[in-house]
């Protein structure tokens, strides 16, 4: 088994345009990001980027980018165009380009998965969610799982009084031959409505492996989130 980490990161975001360069304490968000991935022991670690900016400031720590499309729609995009380049690798561990205090145990729990079990196809993370005002919150995905911890189904917004209610943690891992098969995949009905790329490979019979984690996950979607980590 041999595993890549791809850090898709674009320029241009909508909400929050440069975020990948923005500086945290002293190093870019993408510095933080990889430093995090490489705490993991992970061999093969790739910043699948379509700016120059980006590319040049891995380079500059070191890291290794390859240029990706820039038409691509979601980093699950820029990460089947590297194992399409990169086809050495069985398996692949996405991680989100704007979590710069990622914890690394959250990808070697992937990456542990996988090793210990060859039928494992897709993996992905969830938190228990204690507070109920994220029940309601469109942003915050929600994840139920049975107990052979497979998912059956993600939402944005649930029923207030839920029990064992998970905050879907969006990291994935994929095993490589899997990944191309997805990408293949025509959008569905349940993911246009809910604007979930995970809703496509569910309805078309792929069963996504959901393991639970004890550590928080924090993304910085705007300007305002930045401004919340830096006050703490």
């Amino acid at each position: 088994m041999s595993t890549i980490a791809v850090i898709p990161a674009r320029y241009n975001s909508s909400r929050f345009p440069g975020k990948p360069l923005v500086d945290i304490d002293g190093k870019t968000m993408i510095r933080r990001v990889y430093e995090q991935v490489q705490l993991a022991s992970i061999t093969k670690i790739i910043v699948a980027t379509d700016d120059f900016r980006i590319a040049d400031e891995v380079k500059s720590f070191g890291g290794e980018y390859m240029m990706t499309s820039s038409n691509h729609l979601c980093g699950t995009d820029r990460c089947i165009e590297v194992i399409s380049e990169l086809t050495d690798y069985t398996h692949i561990i996405n991680i989100q380009g704007d979590e710069p205090f990622i914890n690394p145990e959250q990808i070697k729990l992937i990456d542990y998965h996988f090793r210990m079990n060859e039928d494992a196809t897709i993996v992905t993370l969830a938190k228990k969610l204690e507070d109920e005002s994220e029940f309601q919150n469109p942003n915050c995905v929600k994840v139920r799982f049975n107990q052979d911890n497979i998912a059956t189904s993600f939402d944005r917004t649930i029923e207030e009084g839920s029990k064992e209610v998970y905050k879907h943690v969006g990291i994935y891992g994929f095993r490589t031959d899997t990944l191309l098969e997805l990408s293949r995949l025509p959008v569905s009905d349940n993911e246009k409505r809910l604007n979930l790329e995970q809703l496509r490979w569910t309805d078309n019979g792929h069963s996504i492996t959901v393991l639970p984690t004890i550590h928080e996950s924090i993304s910085i979607d705007t300007a305002e989130d930045l401004k919340k980590i830096s006050s703490n």
